[in-house]
């Protein structure tokens, strides 16, 4: 009878080791990733280049790329544009996302040494000059790519370089002062929702059809739910956002009031999106838009509403995948119509 006795503090302990051991293999992958909870110590140069680019904030824009290409009704399965697409989610995710992620860390340096310490930069992981390369080399491989992609499609007019050029100018000037568009929660997370929706999807749309006003105001209208979704980062973000004077929508409305102001955005434009595909007659694809709404509402109720400052990261794990299935829903909606 005493021999399990012996064991159990063993087993403990062993328990113990295994979960701090899981704890710490999770941390330092959201930091690699450049996700909430990371923690620091990495001392791989490369590796802390990759965490300036924040490899989790690629998705939206490489999927954005697809849905674009699905958008424009034209695309055949080649492998010639399959390379394509490969090649125009390489721009828009790894290179100028990256860039956008690495200047933004610059120029947030101090926000970040309170809010997200264990970051790079202000962890003292990496050397300025270092963060000042990588942005321009990140910056002129993604617009040479741009270019290249724009020959590759035989265009008379650069859409896919004239959209590049756009958005790293955003991207520029939500970080940067004077402008520095993040100070303003509306102006800068519409310009943030605008970089990850309507930006990739247009590059998509123009390397395969002809890019016109119609998709660039749908791609618009859908980057306010884009709004919704960029708000959610801000609530990590308060405690340093307040000091600094940044007026984010949970520091100007309070943490509750911008949170509602999130989900209905969020909510809303997808429902205003697949309203527009009933009244061009897509019903099929209207209906199932909708549809994908109803789970995100259910996790914002269970998740996001009842405690946004510890449930974001949760939430947006959870309904964030039935959003960008609904864009994909629109695109191909869009392509059908010949829009």
């Amino acid at each position: 009878m005493s021999e399990p006795e012996t064991n159990q503090p063993l087993e403990s302990a062993t328990t113990r080791e295994k979960v701090i051991s899981d704890e710490s293999g999770s941390s330092k992958a959201r930091q690699l990733l450049g996700m909430k909870g990371a923690a620091p110590g990495e001392t791989s140069v490369w590796k802390i280049h990759l965490q300036l680019m924040k490899p989790i904030t690629w998705i939206p824009l490489m999927w954005g790329v697809i849905c674009g290409a699905a958008s424009s009704g034209h695309y055949t399965w080649s492998w010639d544009n399959v390379l394509k697409v490969l090649a125009c989610m390489l721009l828009s995710g790894p290179l100028l996302t990256g860039y956008t992620q690495t200047i933004n860390d610059y120029y947030d340096r101090e926000i970040d040494a309170i809010n997200e310490p264990y970051r790079p930069i202000p962890s003292g992981a990496i050397s300025i000059p270092r963060v000042i390369a990588q942005i321009f080399v990140l910056l002129f491989a993604g617009l040479g790519i741009a270019y290249g992609l724009d020959v590759w499609a035989g265009h008379d007019f650069p859409n896919v370089t004239a959209i590049a050029l756009l958005g790293s100018f955003l991207a520029y000037i939500y970080s940067a002062p004077p402008l520095k568009l993040k100070q303003n929660g509306w102006l800068g997370n519409y310009a943030l929702g605008a970089s990850y929706i309507a930006l990739p999807w247009c590059a998509g749309h123009a390397l395969f059809g002809e890019l016109n006003w119609k998709v660039v105001v749908l791609t618009l209208i859908y980057s306010m739910a884009g709004l919704g979704i960029a708000v959610v980062n801000d609530f990590k973000s308060v405690e340093g956002d307040k000091t600094l004077g940044l007026k984010s929508l949970p520091v100007m409305f309070g943490v509750q009031t911008a949170a509602w102001i999130c989900v209905v955005m969020i909510d809303t434009f997808q429902a205003a999106i697949a309203c527009y595909l009933f009244y061009i007659h897509e019903n099929l694809y209207g209906a199932i838009l909708l549809l994908l709404v109803i789970p995100q509402i259910t996790f914002q109720d269970m998740y996001f509403l009842r405690n946004p400052l510890e449930n974001d990261v949760k939430y947006q794990a959870s309904a964030q995948p039935f959003l960008v299935l609904g864009m994909l829903v629109a695109g191909l909606a869009i392509g059908h119509a010949g829009i």
